[in-house]
């Protein structure tokens, strides 16, 4: 196949073994981010060939035979002979075989396309690539899925402003990327996603197809080998609604085939989930998070001994919690809401001041805790209940691992900041419980915006060090973290350093220039402030130099107005319209 030349290597410009200057042939095209091939020869050693693959990551044109600035208006009055030249700089990304010696002035330079472009690129080497998105050549380029998955690295971490950055949008490409992909294997029927939403409710409708898909889009899509659908065996989650006789979810566009969440106190006690309900600052300040410790250990010892004695009396294991000489009768207080839960907790700590309960800890700490409970009784009461029957909180749990579902999004945007955290404190927490007892697989992807609320880089919180938990051990455990922010600067970096992919959408100037995107050329960082939706930078660890890439408009709805109802969903509105 015949090569497309598109200039030489300029004699004027240094050139080293890692970047080098290209004069362009008049009328051809060199464009930032395009790939170049060039062949030299060994000094002295005609028939020792080395191939040099690049990437273009700037351009420039300038007047040659001008003095002055203003010589430029003689030019365009036709007064001063002039030649243009046109030139671009070329980062080197591989170099084969590797022997680093410069290119000769003079070398013909081409485009990089084909296998040559797979070469540049390191696609040829992935024997599990996944579609990332198209180049500006139209050609797909690819994320190796062993820098994913686990096998070689793992985690994705993505950077962006919000409402332009399109992080969600491109977490979603990608979980529906690999959900289609050959790569998975036979894990791919195992392979899981956990995603919590959090704004609005346009995640509720990926089940459905997208109607609003053009032509152009179906295209990409062919172009990149992924089907055009949307997403298979998924189920939506929600909290119920406050104060509802029913267990009704909180939403308001979809209501059907929606599970409803919330968890058990003998399950929050049992299981020592009770210090998820303090945010970080509150666990900074005095002896607070001794007395939480000391506290989570009662109630777990509590819960315990009342899961024995159901075993024991053959009954089922309850929701509530029943302690034994409450208020100092002996009668046995039956604990079924939070506010019986934080009456209990202020009679042992407060009232009675029992030792076994309050420790070596003071009485303003006590205080300091009840406080905190009240608190944030308004936003948990209605996600933790021990009034329910064993058989309606079973409905009510929520397993990520579920076999029964490949992706479970899971909604929190109704919910307060504090319960927000709690919700995804616990599910983390009994998913790396859950992976710790059965190993690598099935691999579970975890979709997580807003990734700096949770994991902010000052302070410390339970849930901040169960990510970086899941960030430095998941990849063992096939956890695997998609997690998304606006400011990178801000989350914990051991967090966002373990991110095998690093992926920029439109970023903040002043963001742009933080030591976190060192990965990014400096040409990289200043297109970053002038992205549009739908382009992204990506960064892997075996491609030298970062790519742009767009990814094509959603095949599943991510709206209620972009849901196109099938026949049969069709036929069934029609036959209830029939009936008035």
């Amino acid at each position: 196949m015949t090569k497309t030349s598109v200039g030489y290597v300029l004699g004027t410009q240094e050139s080293t073994p890692l970047e080098f200057w290209v004069a362009v042939i008049p009328n051809r095209v060199l464009r930032l981010d395009d790939a170049i091939e060039l062949q030299t020869y060994r000094p002295g050693e005609p028939n020792k060939i080395i191939h040099f693959y690049g990437v273009v990551d700037y351009v420039r044109t300038l007047y040659e035979g001008t003095q002055f600035d203003t010589d430029t208006f003689l030019v365009t009055q036709g007064r001063l002979p002039v030649n243009i030249s046109y030139a671009a700089h070329v980062r080197v990304t591989r170099i084969e075989p590797e022997e680093y010696l410069p290119p000769q002035p003079g070398d013909t330079v081409y485009l990089a396309e084909n296998e040559d472009l797979k070469k540049a690129l390191y696609f040829d080497g992935m024997e599990k690539p996944i579609p990332a998105g198209l180049m500006r050549n139209g050609r797909p380029a690819y994320l190796n899925f062993e820098f994913i998955n686990g096998e070689k690295g793992a985690h994705i971490n993505i950077s962006g402003v919000s409402g332009v950055a399109t992080k969600t949008s491109y977490a979603l490409f990608l979980l529906h990327a690999i959900f289609n992909s050959a790569a998975l294997g036979n894990r791919k029927a195992n392979t899981k996603a956990l995603i919590f939403n959090v704004k609005g409710e346009d995640l509720f409708f990926l089940d459905k197809a997208n109607s609003c898909l053009k032509d152009e889009a179906r295209n990409d899509y062919q172009t990149l080998g992924i089907p055009i659908e949307p997403f298979k065996d998924a189920r939506f989650c929600a909290a119920p609604r406050k104060f509802s006789p029913d267990l009704s979810p909180h939403l308001d566009r979809r209501q059907d085939d929606i599970k409803v969440y919330l968890w058990s106190l003998r399950e929050l006690c049992r299981d020592r989930l009770f210090s998820f309900l303090f945010a970080g600052e509150d666990l900074e300040r005095g002896n607070l998070g001794f007395l939480v410790a000391g506290v989570t250990e009662k109630l777990a010892k509590l819960a315990l001994d009342n899961d024995k004695e159901d075993r024991k009396n053959n009954r089922e294991s309850g929701t509530n919690l029943v302690a034994d000489e409450a208020y100092g009768n002996n009668n046995k207080l039956n604990i079924e809401t939070f506010s019986d839960l934080i009456d209990f907790l202020e009679y042992k700590l407060l009232e009675v001041e029992d030792r076994s309960w309050l420790g070596r800890n003071a009485g303003a700490t006590a205080e300091a805790l009840i406080r905190r409970l009240w608190g944030i009784k308004s936003e948990m009461s209605h996600l933790i209940r021990g009034d329910l029957s064993p058989k309606d909180m079973a409905d009510c749990r929520l397993d990520p691992l579920d076999a029964a579902y490949q992706l479970s999004v899971v909604d929190i945007n109704k919910l307060g900041g504090k319960a927000q955290k709690f919700v995804v404190s616990i599910l983390l927490q009994k998913l790396f419980t859950e992976k710790e007892k059965r190993g690598q697989d099935p691999i579970v992807f975890i979709v997580l915006d807003e990734l700096n609320k949770y994991a902010p880089r000052e302070g410390r919180s339970p849930i901040k060090n169960l990510l970086v938990e899941i960030a430095e051990r998941g990849r063992s455990l096939g956890i695997i973290l998609v997690g998304a922010q606006q400011t990178a600067s801000e989350v914990e970096r051991r967090v966002v350093g373990q991110a095998s992919i690093r992926v920029v959408g439109r970023l903040d100037s002043a963001e742009a220039e933080r030591p976190e995107y060192n990965f990014l050329t400096e040409a990289c960082r200043k297109r970053s402030l002038l992205l549009k939706s739908g382009s992204m930078f990506i960064h892997q660890p075996e491609v030298p130099a970062p790519l742009l890439v767009n990814f094509p408009f959603p095949a599943y709805a991510t709206r209620q107005s972009e849901v196109s109802l099938s026949q049969a969903e069709i036929a069934e509105i029609e036959a209830d319209l029939d009936r008035f």
